[in-house]
């Protein structure tokens, strides 16, 4: 054969090859912005809750910042509902082109809200507002994003060519450490809390236009066209999903497969760790973001590789062994960052431990989603500033009547009763309380931050990367998965919502809910049993009922 008639032949397996790359490109490349977005605002809560929060104590502040970090997660499933109807009835393409505006627009708007010093109320109010348009937005991004991919890609390569879906939270995770590590440094500490963390949100504005842009370039996958030209779209893509029961049996079984898996151990990996070192390990939040800038860079690989393997051996034996090793890792491997990361602290919860004891009647939960408790009791004055410290305690029933106090070792530190007390008096209650119980844990050796020298740097990374393994093991195989279990014409509606569930409900509020976990029991690897439980019903659901989906037909 000649070279031009050779040349002429390989043409059109180089425009496919260029076309394929144009969809995942563009198809990454709007997911990764939207993640930056979400990303930006779970790593600067401690910040936010602060800035947005200023009236109430500092750890129900905490809980509240990262009650509107779910918040955003809460409206997902609404968005994937909205946005998978669009997508099933009038094409992939308009639905998450759709969704990146909004989502950038709502981004933006973030960096110009006014503080709680300088509106009151308003200020959390707006900022719950823009958090649920994100939501709303990213409920119909993913997707789209991984069924446009999946539905352009051959059978025998559809785990690797999604696995850059994937690979975009990676993307999203990686720009906004580095964009908040960046800003951090040029500013300072002082200015960045102070105002330099609107940054981060402003530079949404330039990648946003980058991705619509990119975005506008694609055309209609290929599954979408020849539906609509058969004339078999579906007239009513909820009662086909939700209606009717082999395909509603395929929802349940993707969420309690997968997805709830997805949610628990995916967030405990990258959101939640860096609350652990951050508010219990006392670790200094550049240090942090730099661990899992490098956590993160090591990841971006891997849900590539994993979608590759799954493309070879099945979708659900990868899955199964990422939830499997999260089983297995999450207590020791968080027992473990202790003494990696703060040997001083681990030393002495272990030689000196902190015990509260109270007549159990004047103790409660501590924990106030609302913001309406009043802890002013000897017992709930204690155990808030333990909260507020970081330090696990046990607690020991006293007899009614007894003065609560806390045990430090040895050292006795006597509580105070706040009770009928006015604002300002209360206050001052507390603060007493809580210099003295200082004072007793400062002499006992209680860190009140992790020494930097005592870090140890490259253990606290290979403890992270393990979870990082189990994570992409999980999360590389998952959007070929769900695109192929679902028919074509109810696709988009039907995996989003149990996808958003398991990530928006489930992961969303994995922060929130095992810091309060945490906030209520005195012992900071408590919070570690929800992502455990969710994990657990995973595994066993997937081996029951979880069917191999490797090579199926996208056409059915």
């Amino acid at each position: 054969m000649s070279d031009a008639a050779t040349q002429e032949a390989s043409q059109p397996a180089l425009e496919a090859a260029t076309s394929m790359r144009t969809v995942v490109a563009a198809s990454s490349a709007g997911t990764t912005f939207e993640w930056y977005d979400f990303f930006i605002f779970g790593t600067l809560t401690q910040i936010l809750s602060k800035t947005f929060f200023a009236g109430v104590n500092d750890t129900l502040a905490f809980i509240f910042a990262l009650a509107i970090f779910g918040a955003g997660f809460a409206v997902r499933p609404l968005g994937a509902l909205v946005f998978g109807r669009i997508g099933d009835k009038a094409g992939r393409k308009g639905a998450f082109l759709t969704t990146i505006i909004l989502m950038g627009g709502a981004t933006f708007s973030v960096g110009f809200l006014p503080t709680y010093a300088q509106a009151g109320i308003v200020s959390p109010i707006l900022l719950i507002i823009a958090r649920c348009v994100q939501g709303f937005a990213l409920g119909g991004e993913y997707g789209g994003a991984a069924i446009y991919v999946a539905e352009h890609s051959d059978a025998d390569k559809r785990g690797s060519m999604t696995g850059w879906i994937q690979a975009s939270a990676a993307f999203g995770l990686f720009g906004a450490l580095g964009v908040i590590l960046i800003t951090r440094k040029i500013l300072g500490e002082e200015a960045f809390a102070a105002w330099g963390w609107r940054i981060p949100f402003m530079v949404s504005a330039l990648l946003v236009g980058i991705s619509i842009w990119m975005r506008l370039k694609l055309s209609e996958s290929p599954s979408f066209k020849k539906m609509h030209e058969e004339g078999t779209l579906s007239k009513s893509p909820y009662a086909e999903s939700f209606g009717q029961w082999p395909n509603l049996k395929i929802v349940i079984i993707a969420l309690l497969a997968m997805m709830s898996a997805q949610g628990a151990v995916w967030y405990t990996s990258f959101f939640y760790s860096q609350i652990f070192l951050e508010k219990f390990l006392k670790v200094e939040p550049a240090t942090v973001n730099l661990l899992m800038i490098a956590a993160t860079v090591a990841s971006a690989p891997l849900y590539i590789i994993f979608g590759w393997l799954s493309d070879k051996i099945g979708r659900k034996p990868v899955m199964l062994a990422g939830m499997s090793l999260a089983l297995m890792a999450f207590f020791p491997g968080f027992h473990m960052l202790m003494e990696a990361a703060n040997p001083d602290l681990a030393r002495a919860s272990r030689n000196t431990p902190v015990v509260v004891v109270a007549d159990p009647a004047t103790c409660s939960l501590q924990f106030d989603p609302v913001g309406k408790a009043v802890f002013a009791t000897p017992c709930d004055i204690a155990k808030s500033v333990l909260a507020n410290a970081g330090v696990s305690y046990d607690t020991e029933a006293a007899p009614t009547g007894t003065l609560a106090h806390v045990k430090v070792g040895k050292t006795i530190v006597n509580s105070a009763d706040g009770q009928g007390l006015d604002k300002a008096a209360l206050k001052a209650v507390k603060t007493d309380v809580e210099g003295r119980i200082q004072a007793a844990l400062k002499m006992a050796g209680y860190p009140a931050k992790a020494d930097p020298a005592k870090v140890d740097l490259p253990k606290v990374f290979a403890i992270l990367l393990v979870f990082v393994v189990a994570a992409t093991a999980l999360f590389g195989p998952i959007a070929a998965c769900l695109v192929e279990l679902f028919p074509t014409r109810i696709r988009y509606t039907a995996m989003s919502l149990p996808y958003h569930i398991g990530t928006g409900w489930i992961g969303g509020f994995l922060p929130f809910t095992a810091f309060a976990i945490v906030a209520s029991t005195g012992n900071i690897y408590s919070g570690l049993w929800y992502p455990v439980i969710f994990t657990a019903i995973s595994v066993i659901t997937a081996v029951l009922f979880l069917p191999e989906t490797k090579g199926r037909s996208l056409d059915l």
